[in-house]
Order: structure tokens, then sequence, then C-alpha cells
């Protein structure tokens, strides 16, 4: 049982997941720590600045527009970067792997061999008819079987 579970594990498969959580997650954190120090500070003062810019104000609720821009604005650009940098080469190399394990022209059984060679044996063991040999020239002895 723990074999199996190692070898579960070992699969390239899951290693690459994990990687790829771990990575995806550590991008994230950085994105949106740019989106909160930068993008959403300028959209801010974009709508006029003061208390309540980037957000309204309805009944006494606020509404932060600005924190639901910045963070669609996280989410296309960490979709972007995993896509073009992690996904999208991915799909070449896989892509690449299966043309170069596309079946070619497959090759003959040995069955199909010692036929070919039987059959190129008989070809040129056929009697040659000339003037003294009576007719036997070429003859491969157990040849009729």
């Amino acid at each position: 049982m723990l074999k199996g579970f190692k070898d579960f594990l070992l699969r390239g498969n899951v290693v690459d997941l994990a990687v790829a959580v771990v990575v995806g997650a550590a991008f994230t954190a950085v994105v949106t720590a740019t989106t909160n120090a930068f993008l959403k500070p300028l959209i801010q003062l974009l709508s006029g600045g003061g208390e309540f810019a980037g957000s309204f104000v309805v009944n006494g609720v606020v509404f932060d527009y600005a924190s639901f821009i910045n963070a669609v604005i996280t989410f296309v650009l960490t979709a972007a970067v995993i896509y073009f940098l992690v996904v999208y080469p991915l799909k070449v190399i896989s892509d690449r792997r299966k043309r170069g394990e596309e079946a070619g022209p497959a090759e003959p059984t040995d069955v199909e061999l010692l036929t070919e060679i039987r059959d190129l044996l008989r070809q040129q063991a056929q009697p040659r008819r000339g003037p003294d040999d009576g007719g036997t020239a070429g003859r491969i002895p157990h040849q009729d079987r």
C-alpha cells in the first residue's frame, strides 16, 4: 500500500501540480501586493480622492469598488502570467513530444521477414534452363516443402 502511495506521489503529474500550486500562490501574493500598492491608490485618486475615494456610501454602508477592480486586475494579471509562462509552454512541449511519439511505419514481424526471405530465395532458385543443365540449375534442396 505504501509503495503504491509512493509511486503516486512520485509520478510527474502530482509533483508538477504541487509546484504549480506553490508558485501560483507566491506569484498571486506578489501581484496582489503590487495592485494594492499601486493600482488601488491610482483608482482612488482617479475617483476624486478623499475619505471615500474608490467607494460610495448608501445608507451608511460603504461599497468599496476600488477593491473589487483591484481584485479583478489581480486575477487577470495572475491568469495571464500563469497561462503564458506555464500553461502555453507546457502545451508546446507536450505537442512536440506527441509528434515525436507518433507511430511511424510498422516494423515487420519475424514471420513476415522470414516469409519475405523464403520468397526471395524461391525467386532466386527458379530453374534456369540452359542447353546443358537439364532444368535443375538453381534448385535449392527441400524447396518444394
